[in-house]
């Protein structure tokens, strides 16, 4: 029985995701993964066309686009292995990162879910890899860009522990949803990803979660995948002009990516903070939609 479950939710072309299953085979080919692609009702969607190419792969169709809470949840419970990953589709994973991760998990009995290092098409980081939990402080610091004017400051950089050494493994708050990987007894604890998130910020919930209930989240950097990020909504700013998604798509994950710290905030945090702090962030929020509306991009 293979020891990791690979679930992936795609939304758009298959020529998204075809590059990602390309640089899967060696782990199915290994016995080591079992890969679960689960389409979000995409207009068109070629089910065959997948599964003629990668017949190893297990294709679950949606009849329609309830997020990515609901596609991925759909895949988990159709897994079976100890392991599950969350992988998205516009990522290429770099041989041995699937078996290190897993035998990273085995030798650390303590730790609840990790990931690896992801890096973006430049060659940059990607920042979301490796965050701190969204609190009301680290959110205004990093939305008045002082992580990036003092990042070794642990007061200003806490949004993406930018104070951390990125060459080295250690404990975070919260890992991207890009490659999320969890044991399945954590899974069976906590539950699975929280459908009141539509897009953007149930990975973050999902993380809080796994640490509230004692398990250790872990950044490994001796591995490592890409990332093109954004190329089913259309409003990340480094990959917008290379999306496929339509206007109406772009301006439906613009809204979930701002009320996904709505829920955030009035699940985790409301109760912990007076009224006016609440009254605070929820302006703030108000106000960066309004700023990023017009071009629809974060």
């Amino acid at each position: 029985m293979s020891r990791l479950s690979i679930v992936i939710l795609n939304y758009g072309p298959t020529s998204i995701v075809t590059p990602c299953l390309e640089s899967l085979k060696p782990d199915f080919d290994s016995g080591l993964a079992e890969v679960l692609v689960v389409d979000n009702g995409t207009p068109g969607f070629n089910a065959a066309s997948l599964t003629d190419r990668f017949p190893w792969i297990t294709v679950h169709p949606r009849s329609s686009n309830d997020g990515f809470a609901v596609g991925n949840n759909h895949g988990i419970e159709r897994s079976g292995a100890d392991y599950v990953l969350l992988l998205n589709p516009d990522t290429i994973v770099d041989k041995g990162t699937m078996p290190a991760m897993v035998d990273f998990m085995e030798e650390h009995p303590d730790v609840g879910a990790a990931t690896c290092r992801v890096d973006l098409k430049n060659g940059d980081i990607d920042p979301a890899c490796h965050r701190g939990f969204p609190t009301p402080w680290a959110s205004l610091f990093y939305f008045l860009k002082l992580d990036r004017l003092l990042p070794q400051c642990k007061l200003f950089g806490g949004y993406h522990l930018t104070y951390e050494d990125l060459t080295t493994t250690h404990d975070i708050d919260a890992p991207s949803g890009c490659f999320f990987l969890v044991r399945r007894r954590v899974i069976e604890q906590v539950g699975t990803l929280d459908e009141d998130y539509f897009m953007y910020g149930e990975d973050v919930d999902w993380a809080y979660r796994i640490k509230e209930a004692g398990w250790r989240i872990v950044y490994h950097p001796e591995v490592s995948i890409v990332h093109l990020k954004g190329m089913s909504s259309g409003i990340k700013s480094h990959s917008a002009t290379d999306s496929k998604a339509r206007l109406e798509e772009r301006r439906r994950a613009h809204r979930a990516f701002h009320d996904a710290m709505r829920i955030f905030y009035r699940k985790h945090y409301r109760k912990r903070h007076p009224i006016m702090v609440s009254w605070l962030v929820h302006v703030g929020i108000w106000l960066a939609e309004r700023l990023r509306r017009r071009k629809l991009r974060v």
